[in-house]
């Protein structure tokens, strides 16, 4: 029997794209995080938000979410997209370099934490197992959060970011063997077999997998796929290994979550990384937009009515026992006050992980229900005040450092600053990244030809694969820094679009472009290229200086009289009514 699909099927989805629509540009203009807003969206749409009502007011059916466990099943891709891309900003060998605040840090804070806060519950009268369910539950914090509003202000890639996102990377890896212990614990005896021991094998198989096929195949993959040239199969590709990878993790124990990490950490090290994130970051804002809405719905605020003192209590206590113990273990690992104190409240409030182990708890029996629900709105409530709580991290970590100077810390870039950018990688721009190692500058190159981007890096040479005419593209590979931009792509309209888009983004940045002919040299002109090189005349201009020598014209009057006329050129293509014109005036008046 066919199944006819009511419009009704569809309104959770339409209510939630109504809220994206509406809550993201109100907020930005508010300057308020979206965060808050999607929360509190999920707060309102939600079955204890007007759902509560609809008894009552029936229409109210109309603007409230039906099925809020079909929305979070969804929503958890929100957080494997999150740490894809977290992956892609890694490299094997910028984890190597964090061993110490990952496996040291993140290690101490897990155990410390879920130690310090299991006290807490046992002394106020939870059993035993039920104290270390509640530790461990509420000692991860929100990577979903907590890394996008560090990234939102500039603070990721900072000492005290770098610390933050190390101990949440040891969190989510902390998820699977927490679970099995919370397993274990729950069978209640309390005693570990072989068995459980065994449970953990897995899960190191799983990764084992992923990082061998990562390593053979996803080069391989992706290269194939680039060669086909369609926008849909490489988009295609990307997802397929997301959710391959999440899904190899999940059926081996662990969270889809770190399985999406590690394929992010593998495709770091290729030449297709930029291109990946360009396609890759919609799915994972409306994704995690979603997952804000999710977790904004769970939040049963009859709870916080009904007992208030306990919820807040637990909510007050969460943050100060993690803030005291995350700050002390970052002095402890060598971290300055500032990035201690950053860290220090960017990891106090709970995570989207509790969910899962909390979840797990009440379906074994470990934790009471009513214990359970008031624990998981203490901590949703914490989540809410993460971008709070990070902006008086930072507030003061200045106030810190003004009392006791220290060494400022090194902001990272994506890519190095200073660098010059050659869009397309063909023969001229072989030439063009020649030059300018003769001269010892930094340079990255973009083409859209995989054949060329291969070459480019068994060559040594930072080529990356992927569409310039993007500004997203170009700001991931450097464009805020970058000291130049050449464009070398022999398209007239490729080149035309990545002018324009660079231009856009960057007024002051010096812009060189590879022209057909006159005529096209004049519409780069137009564009706001500093220089257009017209092929057909540098070619004329190059034969007449070669006649010229070899009939015996002294080589000094050649030469400037080359230069007399390609200037010549120069000024009837770049009209003063030119983007490139008034550049060009803008500039001579500043230096007289």
């Amino acid at each position: 029997m066919q199944h006819t699909v009511s419009p009704a099927d569809y309104k959770d989805l339409v209510l939630f794209l109504a809220t994206a629509g509406i809550v993201a540009p109100l907020f930005k203009r508010l300057r308020i995080n979206p965060i808050l807003g999607f929360l509190l969206a999920g707060v309102i749409l939600g079955p204890f938000g007007l759902g509560s009502l609809t008894h009552v007011v029936p229409w109210l059916d109309y603007v409230t979410v039906d099925n809020p466990d079909e929305i979070a099943q969804l929503a958890e891709f929100g957080v494997v997209f999150l740490l894809f891309m977290i992956g892609l900003e890694l490299s094997w060998e910028r984890l190597r370099l964090l061993r110490k605040l990952v496996f040291g840090m993140g290690a101490a804070q897990v155990i410390g934490c879920s130690a310090a806060l299991g006290l807490v519950a046992m002394m106020l009268g939870q059993s035993p197992v039920s104290a270390l369910t509640i530790g461990a539950a509420l000692t991860l914090s929100s990577t979903a959060i907590v890394v996008p509003v560090l990234a939102e202000r500039k603070r990721l890639h900072s000492e005290g970011g770098r610390a933050t996102f190390s101990v949440l990377l040891f969190q989510d890896l902390a998820v699977a063997p927490i679970l099995i212990t919370l397993m274990v614990l729950g069978r209640g005896d309390g005693a570990f077999r072989l068995a459980d021991l065994l449970a953990l094998a897995p899960a190191a198989l799983g990764l084992g997998l992923i990082v061998l096929v990562g390593r053979l195949a996803l080069r391989p993959m992706l290269k194939s796929v680039a060669k086909a040239k369609s926008e849909e199969m490489f988009m295609a590709a990307c997802l397929l290994v997301i959710i391959g990878a999440g899904l190899v993790a999940a059926l081996s124990g662990l969270s889809m979550a770190l399985g999406a990490f590690v394929a992010g950490v593998l495709l770091a090290e290729t030449e297709y990384r930029h291109e990946v994130e360009v396609k890759i970051e919609p799915f994972k804002g409306l994704l995690l937009s979603l997952f804000f809405v999710s977790l904004g719905i769970r939040l049963n605020l009859s709870l916080l009515i009904a007992s208030p003192t306990l919820i807040l209590g637990v909510a007050a206590g969460l943050v100060a026992v993690k803030a005291v113990l995350v700050f002390g273990l970052g002095r402890l690992f060598g971290l300055a006050r500032r990035p201690a104190t950053e860290a220090a409240l960017a990891l106090a409030a709970g995570g989207e992980f509790a969910f899962v182990i909390l979840d797990n708890a009440l379906q074994a029996g470990v934790v009471a229900p009513d214990i359970g629900q008031a624990v998981l709105v203490a901590a949703t409530l914490t989540m809410v005040l993460i971008p709070v709580l990070t902006a008086l991290g930072a507030r003061l970590g200045r106030r810190v450092a003004a009392a006791t100077p220290e060494a400022p810390a090194i902001e990272e870039g994506e890519e190095p600053a200073g660098q010059v950018l050659v869009i397309g990688y063909g023969r001229v721009g072989r030439l063009v990244g020649d030059m300018l190692d003769r001269h010892d500058l930094p340079w990255l190159a973009v083409e859209r030809d995989a054949r060329f981007v291969e070459a480019g890096r068994r060559a040594g040479h930072s080529v990356f694969y992927g569409d310039a005419s993007r500004v997203e593209l170009l700001e991931r590979c450097g464009l805020a820094t970058a000291k130049a931009l050449v464009v070398t792509m022999d398209a007239p309209e490729a080149a035309e679009a990545v002018v324009s888009a660079a231009r856009g983004q960057r007024p002051d940045l010096t812009i060189v472009a590879r022209a057909r002919d006159a005529r096209h040299a004049a519409r780069l002109y137009e564009l706001g290229a500093t220089d257009a090189v017209p092929e057909t005349i540098e070619a004329s201009l190059q034969l007449s200086e070669a006649v010229l020598v070899e009939i015996g014209v002294p080589m000094g009057l050649v030469i400037a009289s080359i230069h007399e006329r390609r200037d010549e050129y120069r000024k009837a293509l770049n009209r003063p009514d030119a983007l490139g014109g008034r550049r060009r005036r803008l500039r001579d008046s500043a230096l007289r």
